[in-house]
C-alpha cells in the first residue's frame, strides 16, 4: 500500500508533544514496559533452549536468532528514550511494510521523532516494527511474544466467565419465552440484550497493553456481571446509543453482524457471548463474522489462533482451576463445555465465521485482513481499502471493539468533545451502520453533551484514559 491522499483532519492528531497527554505517558512509561516484557519472554525461551541436552543445529540457530531479536528490541527501546528518528522497516517479507515506510518519507525530520510523531502512527509502527524482528527469522516467524500474557489474563477471569456461561446457556434454554412480545419496549429480550452488550462493553477493560495502569481489583469490578452490576456500570457510560442499536437490530431478519475484534481472552469471550446471544436467542441475526488481526498487535489483540484457542480452552477442565478463587464445580465445568460445544457448532454451520481461515499463520492475511494492522484511520477506508469497505457494507451492523478501533474511527484527533460522532467519521460516515463499544483509554473522544467534559475534568481528571 502506498500513501495516497488521505482525509484531512480539521484538528491536530494526539502526539507526545503534549506532555499532559496519554501519548506522552505511553512514550515514557507504557512502551518501554511492553518491550521489556517481550525481551523477558524471548530471554526465557532462549534460556530453555540453552538448557536442552541435545544441542541440535536447529536449537543453536534459534538461540542465535533469539539473541538478535533481543538486541533489536533493546535498540528500539534505546531509540525511544533518546528521541531518535523513526527508521524505515526492513524488508522482512511480511505485510504492510510499505505503507509505514511511504508515510515516514512524508514527515520532516522533526516530526519523525519519537517525541513529536503523531501517536496513532507511532503506536502502530511500534508493533509492526516489533513484528519485523520475528518475521525476519527462520525459527521465530510464527511466535507470538504476547501469548502467555493473554493466557494468564484469560485464566484470571474465571469467575466472570462461568457466570456469563450460565447466563447465556439459560437464555438459550428460555429462548421461546424471551422472544415473546420482543417488539414492545422493555421486553425480556431487550433487557437480556442490554445485559449481554454491556458485558461486552466492559469486557474491553481487559487490555494488556494498559494493565500496567489498571489495578487488578479495578479489572475485577469491571468484569462483574449481573443486573445490579450492569445498572451501576451504566452510570459510567458517557455516550449511550445502545437503545438505538436495539431498535436497529429489531428491524432485521436473517441479518449479519460483523465484529472488528480488539482484545483476546476475556474481551473476546464477551464478544462470543454477545454473538451467541444474537445468533441463538433472537430472530434478527443469522450470522456473525469476526475480524482478527494478522500479526501480534497492541499486546492483547485477537489473532486467528487466539480465537479457536479461546473456545477450546473452555473444554479443558484444568485450564481455569489454578486461578479460580473457589474450585470450579462439575456444574461450572458443564456450563463451559455446553457453551464451547454450541460455539463449535456455530463455526461448523457458518453462523460464526472468521474473516480469514481459522488456521491462518501470522502475517499471512487475506486482502480483507491486511487493513487492520496498517497505521491508517478508518476514515480512510474508502480510499485505502475499498474492498474491505465493500465487504463491511454487506453487514447489517458492524461493531468496532475497543479503544484503538475508536481512535481510528475518529482519526485520533483533538476534536472538541461535543463534535458529533458522524462528523468525526469523515468519509466513512453513512457508508456502513456501525456501533463503537469502547472504554476510554486515550485522549480523543467525541459525541458528548455540553458540560460533561467540564464536570468530569473536576470529578475525575483521568476520565479520558482510565478505562472506567
Amino acid at each position: 500500500m502506498s500513501a495516497p491522499e488521505l482525509f484531512k483532519l480539521p484538528y491536530d492528531r494526539v502526539s507526545p508533544k503534549d506532555k499532559q497527554s496519554f501519548a506522552y505517558t505511553t512514550l515514557v512509561k507504557r512502551w518501554p514496559v511492553v518491550l521489556t516484557n517481550v525481551v523477558s519472554a524471548v530471554s526465557n525461551l532462549n534460556h530453555e533452549i540453552s538448557m536442552q541436552s541435545d544441542n541440535s543445529k536447529e536449537a543453536e540457530e534459534k538461540l542465535e536468532e533469539g539473541k538478535r531479536i533481543i538486541s533489536q528490541i533493546s535498540q528500539m527501546k534505546y531509540d525511544m528514550g533518546h528521541n531518535a528518528a523513526l527508521t524505515p522497516i526492513e524488508n522482512d517479507g511480511d505485510i504492510n511494510r510499505e505503507c509505514y515506510n511511504d508515510e515516514l518519507k512524508i514527515y520532516p525530520d522533526y516530526d519523525r521523532r519519537w517525541s513529536t510523531m503523531n501517536w496513532l502512527f507511532a503506536e502502530c509502527y511500534v508493533y509492526r516494527r516489533l513484528r519485523s524482528y520475528f518475521a525476519s527469522t527462520v525459527h521465530w516467524k510464527d511466535y507470538d511474544p504476547f501469548f502467555e500474557q493473554k493466557v494468564e489474563t484469560y485464566k484470571s477471569s474465571s469467575t466472570a466467565i462461568v457466570h456469563l456461561a450460565k447466563a447465556m446457556n439459560q437464555a438459550v434454554e428460555e429462548k421461546e419465552e424471551l422472544i415473546k412480545n420482543y417488539e414492545k419496549p422493555g421486553s425480556a429480550l431487550e433487557i437480556a440484550f442490554m445485559e449481554m452488550i454491556q458485558a461486552d462493553l466492559w469486557g474491553n477493560a481487559t487490555d494488556l497493553s494498559l494493565l500496567i495502569d489498571l489495578k487488578y481489583e479495578d479489572l475485577q469490578k469491571l468484569q462483574a456481571v449481573g443486573a445490579a452490576a450492569q445498572e451501576e456500570q451504566a452510570k459510567f457510560i458517557l455516550r449511550n446509543d445502545l437503545s438505538k442499536a436495539w431498535d436497529h437490530l429489531k428491524t432485521l431478519k436473517g441479518g449479519r453482524v460483523d465484529i472488528v475484534l480488539d482484545n483476546a481472552g476475556f474481551e473476546l469471550y464477551t464478544d462470543l457471548i454477545l454473538a451467541d446471544f444474537l445468533a441463538s436467542c433472537t430472530p434478527f441475526v443469522d450470522q456473525v463474522i469476526f475480524h482478527p488481526k494478522a500479526i501480534p498487535w497492541f499486546v492483547s489483540d485477537v489473532l486467528p489462533y487466539d480465537f479457536t484457542w479461546a473456545i477450546d480452552s473452555l473444554l479443558d477442565t484444568s485450564f481455569f482451576a489454578s486461578h479460580a478463587s473457589t474450585p470450579l464445580s462439575p456444574e461450572d465445568l458443564a456450563s463451559l463445555s455446553a457453551l464451547a460445544a454450541r460455539w463449535k457448532r456455530h463455526l461448523n454451520s457458518g453462523r460464526f465465521k472468521l474473516s480469514v481461515p481459522e488456521n491462518t499463520k501470522l502475517g499471512k492475511a487475506t486482502p480483507l485482513g491486511r487493513f487492520w494492522t496498517t497505521q491508517y484511520s478508518f476514515q480512510d477506508l474508502p480510499e485505502i481499502a475499498p474492498g474491505t469497505l465493500q465487504e463491511l457494507r454487506k453487514s447489517d451492523l458492524v461493531i468496532f471493539k475497543g479503544d484503538l478501533n475508536y481512535r481510528k474511527l475518529v482519526g485520533d484527533a483533538w476534536w472538541p468533545t461535543t463534535t458529533p460522532f458522524e462528523v468525526a467519521l469523515g468519509p466513512l460516515a453513512g457508508k456502513i451502520t456501525l456501533l463503537s463499544l469502547r472504554t476510554n483509554k486515550a485522549d480523543t473522544i467525541v459525541g458528548l453533551e455540553e458540560g460533561i467534559e467540564e464536570r468530569l475534568n473536576k470529578e475525575a481528571p483521568d476520565w479520558r484514559v482510565s478505562g472506567k
